[in-house]
């Protein structure tokens, strides 16, 4: 085999933009031989600008065709899973968008047919890709930073217009989406977290619905993190802000880092700040330091380098960009933000994964009916 033979399941706004850039050679490794959509207009649109490209009206029937060695699904969340599931039972290999699915449950049940299953399954984590953040991974993990203490994270850049969740009759519904900002923008962020510095122990969040804009779920949320070490943590992020900051700030036993406007700085310490405080003998002074402007490879492929990535594993068996099965860790930082707002306490990770899903349902039970616009954003470079 010299190229995947990839099908996309949802043509929206990303699949769109996936079809694009294969149908336009970004990935040699990798053809757009076929698209599924439910919606008549999506293939009618497929029709017009990927003629050569086989359509199908079920994402079903596109894997059970054989047209197809692999399929990327970028459908509403909750459907995921279904489709990870269905494609890797079916022989085809799988890369789903972000998020993995929407409740912890769902996802342990793909993740374990997964493992069992000899095709590849990746995930969409294509702020894995980012230099800034590589970079800032492999730092952390050499062990020159010492223990993290704390972490701070305002990622407020995600600004949305009311026409925006207006467009889609899934969008911005508990039944529909299955949440707001953590669920929909914040994947990609709560996933860089934990990769970068663990997961929580505990987490008190406060997720405020529809305080922005005219929908159900959540648009702005303050939460506040326990590591296992000690150290603490913010995550703030909403869609109501402009201009909106997206800067990660880090601390060390060796220094601060800070990640904002693509740059990476280190304000390392002399001395680690721990030895300084129980050896130093003058109660005001601090710990001699000097900033670093840290250099990257300046590399940032995004969705083009995770489906590289992907289609390498197949041909080659290199590694991805990330494995599906680490979607579950972002996600259950989102489900412990929601868990903890809903019932207004501090949650311990793991926490039940049933208690959270009937909080869940009894939203979905109540959740309002949107029309479908049909309008479907460009998406380019919002991400």
């Amino acid at each position: 085999m010299e190229q995947v033979r990839m099908g996309i399941i949802g043509i929206g706004g990303m699949g769109t933009e996936h079809a694009k850039g294969l149908v336009a050679g970004a990935v040699p490794e990798m053809k757009l031989v076929a698209v599924a959509d439910i919606r008549e207009s999506r293939l009618e649109y497929a029709k017009e600008h990927f003629p050569e490209v086989l359509r199908f009206h079920d994402g079903r029937e596109l894997i059970d065709s054989g047209c197809c060695d692999a399929v990327l699904i970028a459908t509403p969340h909750y459907l995921h899973p279904d489709f990870v599931i269905y494609a890797l039972e079916h022989g085809v290999h799988a890369l789903s968008e972000k998020p993995a699915g929407v409740y912890t449950l769902q996802v342990r049940e793909m993740n374990e047919i997964a493992r069992k299953s000899d095709r590849v399954f990746a995930i969409m984590f294509n702020q894995r890709t980012n230099c800034v953040y590589r970079k800032l991974h492999e730092m952390i993990g050499s062990g020159e930073l010492g223990a993290m203490k704390r972490m701070n994270w305002i990622i407020t850049d995600w600004y949305r217009t009311q026409a925006y969740y207006d467009a889609a009759g899934w969008k911005a519904t508990w039944d529909g989406e299955g949440g707001g900002v953590l669920l929909n923008q914040c994947p990609h962020q709560l996933d860089l977290l934990q990769w970068l510095c663990g997961m929580p122990k505990k987490v008190r969040a406060f997720c405020h619905e529809a305080k922005w804009h005219d929908i159900e779920v959540e648009d702005d949320v303050t939460a506040y993190l326990e590591f296992e070490n000690g150290a603490t943590g913010v995550f703030v992020t909403t869609t109501g802000d402009a201009p909106g900051t997206n800067r990660l700030e880090l601390t060390f036993e060796m220094g601060r880092i800070i990640c904002e406007g693509d740059r990476l700085t280190f304000d390392r310490l002399k001395e680690n700040e721990r030895t300084f405080c129980k050896t130093c003998k003058e109660g005001f002074r601090k710990p001699e330091m000097e900033t670093l402007e840290i250099e990257t490879d300046g590399l940032n492929e995004q969705h083009t380098g995770v489906m590289k990535a992907f289609a390498a594993r197949i041909l080659h068996g290199t590694p991805l960009v990330a494995e599906g099965v680490e979607g579950i860790r972002g996600l259950t930082l989102s489900n412990a933000m929601y868990l903890s707002s809903w019932l207004n306490e501090t949650v311990e990770i793991p926490f039940d994964e049933e208690l959270f899903l009937q909080e869940l349902n009894k939203r979905r039970a109540t959740s309002r009916k949107k029309e479908d616009t049909g309008i479907v954003f460009d998406t380019a470079g919002t991400y």
